[in-house]
């Protein structure tokens, strides 16, 4: 089988193979076709050298749990430093049927319906490189987070979207509907939004089961931000009648637990095809974080109030900036879930997010990121006005990036 990167020597001058396209975003491969700098990694530059605050990239500034931690460092102490089995150590995989069962009355087998990965990146990009051949159609909405448009590619697969529509980023039904095709064999669905910040209700949900039935399409759902929502609950789309045979649930501790680079995630579902997603797994790392493994699976069972304060913090600190960035004159759309905000920035008199993107750390000294790289063309059209900022960060830089943006007005 010839690989990518062989196949894209091949290219005429100034052409780019389809993972090349789709792993970059948008307007950022070099004018002869080879792969750019990323806008989060040009953003996380310009931060550095301007000393601004970067909101850009989606990582908190503090950890986790003390016990944790703790719980991760005695597991190395212990000799908890090979391999693990490849489906992930059994402490584990019972603590996520677990918290299934607690939370939303789902109770995948831990055995055989329960499979643990290197972050929620690996379980989407196993499970996709699992369905996907050469020419399947891959429903996704629009914005999308970037991975998605990169795996696709990889996998060979056609990138299928639909819009969502400010000002709640809820997806037009009618343009949803004609999205689907007797091509389409996974909606890859991403709920808590990233990077709109939407909480799909049932009737949203409702109706990709309802479509996913009529074209008999996999559905692979992205929960990361699961516990982190504002004032509205996450429906799992699992739970949804007609909706379990087909569904891969994927999920971390990254986002739940402040530990990103632990990279411990996981995925449930039926059997058949969590066993095909396993195959896959094996050929791509195989296994995953032996010694955070156990403290994963403790922080899987802390109590209630763990994760209702984690939330009502994460809720202030949005509060916080959206203060700032409406003092600033900027549009701001209130997220319902995850870490992130977006702004327009057309009540500024300003069109093009990316080139405001490049100059905020230069005028206001914050960092951010342009939705439209988020977006094939169409889209990055539709949200050419709008700026993506992160809140997971500790309060003090959270209200320092606030007055700074509140002076934006003053400096364009």
């Amino acid at each position: 089988m010839t690989s990518p990167a062989a196949k894209s020597q091949h290219l005429p001058a100034g052409d780019a193979a389809p993972w090349q396209r789709a792993a970059t975003g948008a307007n950022l491969l070099s004018p002869d076709g080879t792969l750019g700098v990323t806008i989060f990694e040009e953003m996380t530059t310009l931060a550095v050298s301007t000393g601004a605050i970067n909101l850009g990239q989606g990582f908190p500034d503090e950890d986790g749990p003390a016990e944790m931690k703790a719980a991760a460092q005695a597991a190395i102490t212990a000799g908890a430093n090979q391999y693990a089995p490849g489906k992930g150590i059994p402490e584990l995989r019972e603590a996520v049927s677990a918290h299934q069962q607690r939370f939303y009355r789902l109770a995948p087998d831990p055995h055989s319906e329960v499979v643990i990965t290197t972050g929620a990146t690996e379980a989407i990009a196993a499970s996709l490189l699992a369905f996907i051949q050469p020419g399947d159609e891959v429903l996704t909405f629009e914005p999308f987070y970037d991975s998605y448009g990169a795996i696709i590619g990889l996998a060979g697969g056609v990138h299928v979207t639909a819009p969502l529509l400010a000002p709640d980023f809820m997806p037009d039904m009618d343009r949803l509907e004609a999205a689907f095709s007797s091509r389409t064999r996974v909606v890859m669905l991403n709920n808590p939004h990233n990077p709109t910040g939407a909480v799909f209700p049932r009737e949203v949900l409702s109706r990709i089961v309802e479509l996913a039935d009529k074209h008999d399409a996999l559905i692979v759902s992205d929960e990361v931000y699961e516990h982190l929502t504002f004032g509205v609950r996450h429906i799992p789309i699992a739970t949804l009648p007609g909706a379990a045979e087909r569904t891969i649930t994927i999920s971390s501790a990254g986002k739940t637990f402040s530990f990103t680079g632990w990279k411990i995630g996981w995925l449930s579902g039926p059997e058949r095809l969590v066993a095909a997603i396993r195959t896959v797994k094996q050929f791509l790392s195989y296994s995953s974080g032996t010694p955070f493994q156990g403290a994963v699976a403790l922080g899987l069972g802390l109590p209630d109030s763990f994760y209702e304060e984690t939330a009502a913090t994460l809720q202030h600190k949005r509060d916080i900036l959206a203060a700032g960035l409406r003092e600033a004159g900027l549009g701001v759309y209130l997220p319902q879930g995850t870490y992130f905000i977006n702004v327009d920035t057309a009540p500024l008199g300003i069109s093009d997010a990316v080139e405001l993107a490049r100059k905020l750390p230069h005028l206001v000294g914050v960092a951010a990121i342009p939705v439209p790289v988020f977006c094939h063309a169409e889209g990055a059209e539709r949200t050419r006005s709008l700026l993506r900022f992160a809140f997971c960060k500790q309060q003090g830089v959270l209200e320092e990036a606030a007055s700074r943006l509140a002076g934006l007005r003053d400096k364009l």
